[in-house]
């Protein structure tokens, strides 16, 4: 689609998606003078309270001279990380919810979520290496001792790939981030040291013994995928490895990690010929206060050839502040960072978007963003309106970006995490660079800016203030002005 076609191109995202009912209507461009519609400014807006839900709007350039004291104003001159994309995780419990909805209904929601034309443009999905604790079981893909074993279950074969399929048919452009939450059950241990079986989903240790095994899973799993159409762009060795206690877990210190991936996961990826990422760590910012993990990734890219193998470090957000991420890129500007899980619930009143959409904006969306990420991952993309389904051990109290009304499994309900996604997603395209800004600052605004490679510009600013705000951008070419409303998410995109 050309700039001219998608800046005239118009959606928009009701509360509620009913199969049976028809959109609301879709908002209008602004009209210019003499009544024509002025699209140079595509824009979108989401507010606290629901008022606007995602509603499209546009601006003109001003022809007049900018005197505006909240100007921001781009620095394309000043350049940080390219970004890869955002999205959220396809779980098993995800894609059961979907594969209940109506197939016109699937389609329908996953065009809003993950086209570019028509949609938020979703472009980055995180998938579980066997089971996770929002599967239907507890699995992995080589249960039976012996890795000639190794085979898909049908979990991946009736859910996630039929899923991941109707997405890439909608995004092939679609990237994959792959994470396991525990080995198969007859590689692990109970410690390094008695070295004794360990026949349980839960904690445990990976066999230094079978790391060469491991680590041919991970092959075959990656080339598993691609035999069904579906490339793999990244790896995590471990999910949360420092978490002993989820219904599907390993513990996985940092110097277990360095090993695995320097003297099997690494060189057996290189030898298949794989161009799969590596991500180190893939758990919290706080490394769950255990001293002698702090720093996790940057001890792993201590070792040359470890480090040779990976190309960043993956993040979540349960523990800790998010300027671990500006500490560890200043120590290790090299290496890549991505942010791979938050979750909303119960704990913290996830559904209520006046307080999240605030704070995830600010803390998870723009928060890592600004420090460094390249991508941005949130965790389930849809649960039921029970919060499933879930399994003893794993999370019970977790909400999805979205919920199905599992009631009738049409009625979609859109939650913050839903929203801070597709207004990063929505503007920011995969390639596009962070650029510098100056100008305008003010409590309770944050904000950040991009170049996309289409020749575009995109900005998305949150406005967590009880006032709306007369904000004007301006790329030294071009300026325009939008009224942004109190409490609200705003994202921006005008060609050069």
């Amino acid at each position: 689609m050309n700039i001219r076609n998608w800046l005239t191109a118009v959606f928009s995202f009701p509360v509620l998606l009913v199969a049976c009912g028809s959109d609301s209507p879709a908002e209008k461009p602004d009209p210019g003078t003499g009544g024509e519609q002025v699209t140079d400014v595509s824009i979108y807006v989401t507010t606290s309270n629901r008022s606007m839900d995602f509603a499209k709007k546009s601006v003109g350039f001003s022809q007049k001279s900018n005197m505006s004291p909240t100007t921001v104003t781009l620095n394309p001159n000043v350049r940080y990380q390219s970004m890869d994309g955002f999205g959220a995780a396809i779980t098993g419990s995800t894609c059961y919810n979907l594969m209940k909805m109506a197939s016109e209904d699937r389609a329908r929601f996953l065009r809003e979520t993950f086209s570019h034309e028509d949609g938020m443009g979703y472009s980055y999905v995180r998938i579980a290496i066997g089971c996770s604790d929002f599967s239907l079981s507890e699995y992995t893909c080589c249960d039976t001792p012996g890795i000639e074993n190794f085979a898909l279950q049908n979990e991946e074969k009736q859910y996630i790939i039929p899923v991941l399929k109707e997405i890439l048919a909608i995004n092939p452009s679609l990237k994959i981030l792959g994470s396991p939450w525990t080995p198969p059950k007859w590689m692990k241990v109970n410690n390094l040291t008695e070295l004794k079986a360990f026949d349980s989903w839960t904690s445990g240790q990976l066999n230094p013994a079978h790391y060469q095994d491991y680590a041919t899973y991970f092959v075959k799993w990656v080339k598993a995928f691609a035999a069904e159409g579906i490339s793999v762009y990244a790896v995590t060795p471990q999910n949360e490895p420092l978490n002993r206690g989820n219904s599907a877990s390993l513990f996985m210190g940092w110097k277990e990690e360095q090993a695995f991936v320097r003297d099997a996961l690494g060189p057996q990826f290189k030898q298949a010929g794989l161009t799969t990422k590596i991500y180190a760590f893939d758990h919290n910012y706080n490394y769950d206060n255990m001293a002698d993990q702090t720093d996790y990734p940057v001890k792993m890219y201590d070792d040359e050839v470890a480090a040779s193998f990976l190309t960043g470090a993956a993040y979540h957000n349960y523990g800790g502040n998010r300027q671990e991420l500006n500490d560890v890129y200043g120590k290790r500007p090299d290496k890549e960072l991505i942010f791979t899980e938050t979750s909303i619930g119960m704990w913290n009143d996830g559904r209520n978007l006046n307080k999240r959409l605030m704070e995830d904006m600010e803390e998870v969306a723009l928060g890592t963003v600004n420090n460094w990420c390249k991508a941005v991952i949130v965790w389930n993309l849809m649960l039921d309106t029970e919060r499933g389904p879930n399994r003893e051990g794993g999370c019970q109290t977790c909400y999805g970006a979205v919920d199905l009304n599992k009631s009738d499994y049409k009625t979609i309900t859109r939650n913050s995490h839903y929203y801070i996604i597709g207004h990063l997603s929505s503007v920011v395209k995969p390639g596009a660079v962070r650029i510098g800004t100056k100008g305008y600052t003010a409590n309770g605004i944050t904000y950040s800016a991009f170049e996309n490679t289409d020749g575009t510009y995109a900005f998305v600013l949150l406005n967590n203030t009880a006032e709306s705000k007369s904000i004007t951008l301006s790329d030294g070419n071009h300026h325009f002005t939008y009224e942004v409303p109190a409490k609200s998410v705003v994202s921006y995109r005008w060609k050069k």
